[in-house]
């Protein structure tokens, strides 16, 4: 099932989207959630009741119940408020690439276990406008990603059994402000600033179950499951990255079972892919200027729309927008000592 978060008379909502149409959780059974973290915190006992209500209204036609057109309601990201937000690292191919056109060798390390990064869980955003300060247009940068939700709390997890804590799939834009990043790394911790003004999810959460048909085995060595699911990006209708879900080296079950090592996990944890080969401007760039030193540098400018289309997840479209302010933290910097001499 896809699973929507939506604004209705200035509150969330939580509805369930069939073809084009939404179905308020409680308009389906009243004894259903009408918020996303409700439902993912009782995911075991609500999910069997939203299944059987799905299969009347497939049967019957959407006139059993009352049905809301999609395209007429403003989209939140679908979990809107996420109890942590954790991003990987799991797509060799980029890793290499990025790697590749710093002129530093594969890092062996990337083989032996997967690593992740925290971010800023208050900064998930759904589709649409996303305003960015004048420091974030130092080299602004999209990254294509998938992102899980966890639905059941459980620590220690072993990845034969992670994939039981994952409620669905859905797209994730890990928007970057690559000056910001690439300044405050020098000093060997971060992602900070460069990454926790926005993170972008959506437009709908899949469960499992409708994704069963695409899954794939896991990378030889790998354990968990996969999925053969394309995925794109354009930026102003121009297609600039094109990856598929299956190229994940790491599972999520087995980053689950790392993230979980000696802490808990909650539902309404996110958890993203890292960026797909090709999934990212600075990838993109660097290759470019390897193989021609004369490339053109792209980067996300105000009013940019950038549109992501995973198959089976939906397209997760957002224009970028300038705040109004000459506010700086670029500009900020302190002299060296050696400097003030």
């Amino acid at each position: 099932m896809k699973l929507i978060s939506y604004l209705k008379n200035g509150n969330e909502q939580l509805a369930v989207l069939v073809g084009e149409w939404l179905y308020d959780m409680q308009t389906i059974h009243p004894d259903l959630p009408d918020n996303m973290a409700m439902l993912l915190k009782h995911w075991e006992a609500y999910i069997p009741l939203v299944t059987d209500e799905l299969k009347k209204i497939k049967e019957a036609g959407m006139a059993i119940y009352t049905a809301i057109d999609y395209n007429q309601v403003q989209l939140l990201a679908p979990v809107p408020n996420p109890t942590s937000c954790r991003d990987g690292y799991a797509f060799r191919q980029h890793v290499a690439a990025a790697r590749k056109n710093r002129g530093v060798a594969m890092i062996p390390e990337f083989d032996q276990y997967p690593i992740f990064y925290f971010t800023n869980h208050n900064s998930i955003k759904g589709p649409g406008k996303v305003v960015c300060m004048p420091d974030h247009f130092e080299k602004l940068d999209f990254e294509l990603e998938v992102a899980i939700v966890i639905c059941k709390a459980g620590n220690n997890i072993k990845a034969a059994n992670a994939d039981e804590y994952i409620g669905g799939l859905m797209i994730m834009n890990d928007l970057s402000a690559r000056r910001l990043q690439q300044e405050e790394m020098l000093l060997n911790l971060g992602p900070a600033k460069g990454k926790d003004f926005a993170t972008i999810v959506g437009p709908w959460l899949v469960t499992l179950d409708e994704l069963a048909p695409f899954e794939v085995p896991a990378q030889p060595n790998h354990i968990g499951k996969n999925w053969n699911l394309p995925m794109t990006c354009s930026v102003n209708g121009v297609q600039v990255s094109a990856g598929n879900m299956q190229d994940m080296d790491w599972t999520f079950a087995e980053i689950i079972e790392r993230v979980s090592y000696g802490v808990e996990v909650y539902p309404g944890d996110i958890i993203g892919s890292g960026t797909v080969g090709t999934g990212c401007f600075l990838e993109l760039n660097g290759t470019g200027k390897l193989n021609d030193p004369t490339h053109k540098e792209q980067w996300l400018q105000e009013g940019d729309t950038v549109e992501m289309v995973i198959q089976e997840l939906g397209t997760l479209s957002n224009t970028i927008v300038a705040k109004k302010t000459d506010w700086s933290i670029l500009h900020q910097k302190k002299h060296s000592l050696e400097g003030n001499k």
